[in-house]
């Protein structure tokens, strides 16, 4: 099915922060992240109002030794209760480790869930994303953000079931000891609450401007510390400049970490030495009733009432905490959503076209292209065909269009109007397996992983076996070369493959290209950068490469795309003359032009010592 040809704009920037919805909206969706495990969550549960309950148990226990057991002499009953006691704790202690094991589990399969949910999100973003977003504010973002998490997602939920069932057990037992004393214990609970979430609103807000801080030292380390930003650095003699600088910004975070910290830790403080002081006032009640002529209660009852309160001034103190924990987390779970969120404008078709193998032909049909609706396009009205087998080489100025026009094969990038097809099928219809299969681009800018060169050729096709490993070696002309290293295959190319020249890391792209087979070539300027002797002999590799393949080259340097069956012009976007090398010369326009002052740069290159 065709796509229409309607111009569609291109976002000019990636919406990083949406509106902030609603925080009962937000809590919800955080609540989601935990369905798949509602079942471990309900054992949990279990566990912890089991807990809770036996825990409440021992206060009457202590009663009923103080109020019957000692004073009528009742050894046997006195044992038995003092075995209560000792059984509670370790019932209590047992569930705790248990609820625990499950909830930790529970909460890192979460934060599992949400780092591969946001790598995922990212591998299907536009290379605009990615062309206007710092790598380290995307790493920040896995790492710090998600990171932060890990105590909130790990153990509020068992906090929160855990305290929330401690004090309801615990105020419904504090009621059946003696309600008089439960309301002196409570009357101070709804200012504590109001102090609670001033502070965590405090701490939302400070846990924002952490983390935005954070996501800007970690861009400064990936961008300074990498083998490029040290080059620079040095070369440049900024490495003090650039201390100062980090420095300046871990200032900054020292700072708010400290705010982060002391956020609301004297109000905070002050609620527990205000519920510390409430067993005072408890037996000043208890005195206050006597005088006054009411029935106090028994001796029994009011230490059994005072150790259920301190123990209610451990998970009130907590709830009120986990819920301070929970308005700053949220600030994280915001910074993850905004990426989970992010529109994906390059999409598969819900039923898409499969090709295993592609005969080839490219049609450009119309073509047009604009990175941002509100300026000029960059690509208009391009009309081309490649037959399958056949080479296409784009030449022009800088800016004319030509590696926009390589990309659109691909779909790094979509055309805004008109199409783009393989084999008469639009390349927007087709799944992209069977466009990555059919597909195989050669930049300049070549990028090799931390890892061997077996790993890093083997990434094209990982079946791949080291006979064929090898044989893609030898075809890009880099065997020989690979294998006089002292650990040939298994040498690690070191960081970007800063351990092999610029030249040799061309060789050894195309041999990965070579490994992976595909029928399309796509050649973006991938010479351009190398020196005339290099240039060859990364040439002769890419002629091996060519060979049976439709090509489409981005060419710089026009030597390089003599021999095409087709040669195209771009200026301004638009085709400004098509034809054969001989052709082109003949007519005595740009292309000719552009030969002219290629042989004046080549021949100053030559004599340049």
């Amino acid at each position: 099915m065709p796509h229409d040809t309607t111009t569609r704009a291109v976002p000019t920037e990636i919406p990083l922060a949406p509106a902030q919805p609603p925080q009962p909206a937000q809590i919800r969706r955080v609540i989601r992240l935990f369905r798949p495990y509602r079942g471990r969550l309900l054992l949990v549960g279990l566990l912890v109002g089991a807990s809770s309950l036996v825990a409440v148990a021992s206060p009457f226990l202590l009663r009923e030794i103080i109020d019957t057991a000692l004073p009528e002499r009742r050894t046997g009953l006195l044992g038995l209760l003092a075995l209560g006691m000792v059984v509670t704790a370790v019932t209590s202690s047992v569930f705790g480790v248990l609820q625990t094991l499950i909830s930790t589990t529970v909460g890192q399969q979460v934060m599992h869930d949400l780092r591969t949910a946001v790598y995922g999100k990212l591998q299907q973003m536009p290379l605009a994303f990615f062309t206007r977003t710092r790598t380290g504010e995307v790493q920040s973002r896995i790492a710090n953000d998600i990171g932060g998490m890990q105590a909130t997602v790990t153990s509020t939920a068992t906090s929160l079931v855990s305290n929330i069932t401690a004090v309801t057990a615990t105020v419904v037992a504090m009621l059946a000891l003696d309600w008089r004393l439960t309301l002196v214990s409570l009357a101070l609970l709804p200012c504590f609450v109001w102090i609670a979430r001033r502070v965590g609103r405090e701490r939302k807000r400070i846990t924002t401007q952490r983390q935005k801080q954070m996501a800007v030292m970690a861009a400064m380390v990936t961008e300074s510390l990498s083998v490029s930003g040290i080059l620079l650095g040095r070369t440049m003699g900024r490495a003090e400049a650039l201390t100062s600088e980090f420095s300046d910004e871990s200032g900054r975070l020292v700072g708010l970490e400290v705010r982060a910290s002391m956020a609301g830790r004297w109000r905070m403080a002050t609620i527990g030495m205000i519920m510390a002081a409430i067993p005072a006032v408890l037996y000043w009640s208890a005195g206050a009733m006597l005088e006054l002529g009411g029935t106090p209660p028994s001796v029994g009852t009011l230490v059994a009432f005072v150790s259920l309160q301190q123990g209610l001034l451990r998970p009130a103190v907590s709830l009120l905490s986990t819920g301070v924990d929970i308005q700053a987390s949220l600030a994280l779970f915001q910074r993850i959503f905004e990426y989970l969120d992010l529109p994906v404008d390059i999409t598969e078709r819900p039923d898409p076209v499969r090709v295993e193998r592609a005969r080839g032909e490219l049609r450009f049909e119309q073509v047009s292209f604009a990175y941002d609706p509100a300026a000029p396009r960059t690509l208009d009205g391009i009309d081309l065909t490649v037959p399958a087998g056949g080479s296409l080489a784009v030449v022009g100025p800088t800016g004319a269009g030509k590696s926009t026009l390589g990309y659109l094969v691909p779909r790094l990038y979509d055309v805004s109007a008109g199409r783009v097809t393989l084999d008469g099928v639009d390349v927007r219809d087709l799944d992209f397996a069977s466009l990555a299969r059919a597909v195989g681009v050669v930049s300049q800018e070549t990028y090799l992983f931390h890892a061997t060169v077996a790993d890093n050729l083997r990434f094209a096709r990982p079946e791949a076996t080291r006979e064929e490993i090898e044989a893609a070696a030898r075809a890009a002309q880099i065997h020989d070369h690979i294998a006089a290293l002292p650990d040939g295959y298994d040498t690690v190319v070191g960081e970007r493959g800063y351990r092999f020249s610029g030249g040799e890391k061309q060789r050894l792209a195309i041999a990965r290209t070579i490994l992976r087979d595909p029928p399309v070539l796509v050649l973006d300027e991938a010479t351009s950068a190398l020196d005339t002797r290099t240039e060859q002999a990364v040439q002769r590799a890419i002629d091996t490469l060519s060979a049976g393949r439709t090509t489409l080259t981005i060419a710089h340097r026009l030597s390089t795309v003599r021999d095409a069956d087709q040669i195209v012009v771009l200026d301004a976007g638009r085709v400004a003359e098509r034809g054969t090398h001989e052709e082109l010369l003949a007519l005595g326009g740009r292309y000719a032009a552009l030969v002219r002052r290629d042989s004046e740069s080549r021949a100053t290159e030559t004599v340049t010592p």
